[in-house]
């Protein structure tokens, strides 16, 4: 098999998060609005940022999200200030993101595999699909799945597709069913509290004109193709590429009644998430490896420069033999291995 090259992100591992908290509200009656007492308990995320991180410019409009939680939903709204506010795409699991979009991406066990993706428009059409894996991994997108029991609902402060109104944002709400997430969730089920999934936001937004009264997206002299969309993101990425799961933020579901802060307050990370993390840098440089030489390696030393060694946190063991490797760490209590694999599936044994 012919293994590509697989991009290292170019940024240091420092995943936003978030503590869910329980919805407490009663039922949430989907409008698109944020502004009503179901989201009173829920903080903010910090402002989206550029995908690439702090190496581009502070996006010009802000966007934000929430969650919250109970026994049947996983609950997510954004806010995104808009005076541009237009949709074009109105048939289900069309790529929504040729419009400008919102997007969630999900985790449940944060192994790079088996996640979801789901995005939606203005117009409240949306794209759902399951990835078996990432696309650098080979893995194909399950275009034809879909989140059964899935609520959505958006509100537009302004005019859609209305170049003369006065804009002011655009608002979506989402209620994410368990019964459909935790197909690729730890043990089938939904999480428990105290336990976290990675997750992340995305927004796409195109540069755009009015032409006729109506806006179409501003075309490229040189190229004769729309200038490319901006991507606005919860988490950077280090990279144009929101499929790099390993460094989506981390969302940790609280206990009924307890205050564990949340929002842009976050919560320190285990430290097993950094053993998984130079695992993951490791996984990178095989697949590099791999692409310029035409085989994996057994020798670290041929992976990462003497400074980069001592400055690891982990002492690995490589091995690798035809078309496969397999690199492994200690668990940073001990308790177990961390095994990372040339698709890139990562996982614990248990000592």
């Amino acid at each position: 098999m012919n293994y590509s090259e697989v991009p290292e992100p170019a940024i240091e591992f420092a995943p936003k998060t978030y503590v869910c908290k329980r919805a407490m509200a009663g039922p949430l009656v989907l409008d698109g609005r944020i502004d009503k007492p179901f989201w009173d308990a829920a903080a903010w995320t910090g402002d989206f940022v550029d995908i690439e991180g702090d190496v581009r410019p502070k996006p010009g409009k802000r966007t934000r999200a929430k969650m919250l939680w109970d026994d049947d939903y996983f609950y997510v709204a954004a806010e995104m200030e808009e005076d541009e506010i237009w949709a074009t795409l109105t048939e289900r699991d069309s790529v929504i993101f040729h419009d400008n979009d919102f997007e969630i991406f999900i985790d449940p066990d944060g192994d790079s595999h088996l996640y979801y993706e789901f995005e939606i428009n203005a117009l409240n059409t949306v794209w759902d699909l399951l990835l078996i894996k990432p696309y650098r991994d080979g893995g194909p997108p399950v275009n034809g799945w879909d989140i059964r029991g899935l609520r959505t609902a958006v509100h537009i402060d302004g005019g859609l597709n209305d170049p003369s109104a006065k804009n002011r944002l655009w608002s979506v709400e989402v209620a994410l069913p368990w019964a459909a997430l935790r197909e690729c969730a730890p043990e089938g089920r939904p999480p428990v509290p105290g336990e976290f999934w990675r997750v992340n936001f995305s927004r796409v937004e195109w540069q755009v004109e009015v032409q006729d009264g109506r806006y179409v997206k501003k075309t490229n002299p040189e190229t004769g193709k729309p200038y490319p969309e901006d991507n606005w993101v919860w988490s950077p990425q280090g990279i144009v590429n929101m499929h790099y799961p390993e460094l989506w933020g981390y969302v940790v579901f609280a206990d009924e009644g307890v205050d564990e802060g949340g929002g842009s307050t976050g919560f320190p990370l285990p430290q097993d998430e950094y053993v998984k993390w130079e695992l993951r840098r490791l996984y990178y440089r095989q697949r590099n490896h791999h692409a310029r030489f035409g085989r994996f390696t057994a020798e670290l030393t041929e992976l990462v420069s003497a400074e980069e060694r001592n400055a690891f946190g982990i002492r690995p063991k490589v091995e690798a033999a035809g078309g496969r490797f397999e690199i492994s760490a200690a668990a940073s209590d001990g308790k177990g291995i961390f095994y990372i694999r040339e698709d890139g599936k990562l996982w614990k044994e248990r000592s």
